[in-house]
C-alpha cells in the first residue's frame, strides 16, 4: 500500500486531472495510478490531504460514525471575539445544499498569528480591517464547513489552511510538498 501525505496548494484541485484553469494534484508528483485523495479541499483552501491506494482507510476516516478531528489555522476579517469563539465550540447553524444543519460541537481558539509558508496569490491586505487567527478542530466534513462556520458567526474567512488530521502533520510545510509514510506511521498518528 501507498501513502502520501501533501500540503495542498491554494488554487489546486483535489482531483488529478485540471479543472479549467485550475491544475490538479497530479501536478505535484509522479503518483501512482490508483492513489486517491482521502477526503477534499476546497481549490482555494490550503493543507494536508492524505493520498493513498488503502481502501480500507477510506470509509475509517470519511465516515460519520468514527468522527476523527481534522484541525484547520483560519485567518479571518475583523477581531474575532471570544462570543464568536465560544458559539462555533457550541456548534452553529449553516446551510448545506438548502437545508439547515446544526454543526456538532467542535473545538475553537484564538490563536496568534502561526507561521505558514506564503500563500501565492497572498491573501490581499486592507489597512482599515483587521484580521485575526483562530484554530478550530472539527469532526464533521460538510462542503465548506469551516468558511460557512466562521461566517455564520459574524467572521468571513479569509485563509483556509488544514494543519492537521489526527495526529498527522507535516514539519516545515510548503505548498505542494509530497511526503511518503509507511502504513504502520498513517495508522498510529490517524489512531486507526
Amino acid at each position: 500500500m501507498d501513502y502520501f501525505l501533501i500540503y495542498k496548494p491554494f488554487g489546486v484541485h483535489s482531483q488529478f486531472k485540471p479543472d479549467g484553469e485550475k491544475p490538479g494534484l497530479g501536478t505535484l508528483h509522479d503518483f501512482p495510478k490508483d492513489v486517491y485523495p482521502v477526503g477534499r479541499l476546497d481549490a482555494d483552501s490550503e493543507g494536508l490531504l492524505l493520498l493513498t491506494n488503502d481502501t480500507a482507510i477510506n470509509k475509517r476516516l470519511l465516515h460519520p460514525r468514527f468522527k476523527h478531528h481534522r484541525t484547520y489555522l483560519i485567518q479571518v476579517e475583523g477581531t474575532i471575539t471570544q462570543e464568536a469563539i465560544d458559539k462555533l465550540c457550541a456548534g452553529v447553524s449553516i446551510s448545506i445544499d438548502g437545508r439547515e444543519h446544526f454543526t456538532a460541537p467542535a473545538k475553537a481558539k484564538i490563536i496568534p498569528p502561526p507561521e505558514l509558508p506564503e500563500r501565492n496569490p497572498p491573501i490581499r491586505f486592507r489597512k482599515t480591517v483587521p484580521d485575526s487567527w483562530l484554530e478550530l478542530t472539527i469532526t464533521e466534513g460538510k462542503n465548506r464547513q469551516v468558511r460557512k462556520m466562521t461566517a455564520a458567526v459574524g467572521f468571513p474567512t479569509l485563509r483556509l489552511v488544514r494543519w492537521k488530521i489526527e495526529d498527522l502533520t507535516m514539519e516545515n510545510p510548503e505548498p505542494g510538498m509530497v511526503v511518503e509514510l509507511d502504513r504502520d506511521t498513517v495508522f498510529k498518528k490517524l489512531k486507526l
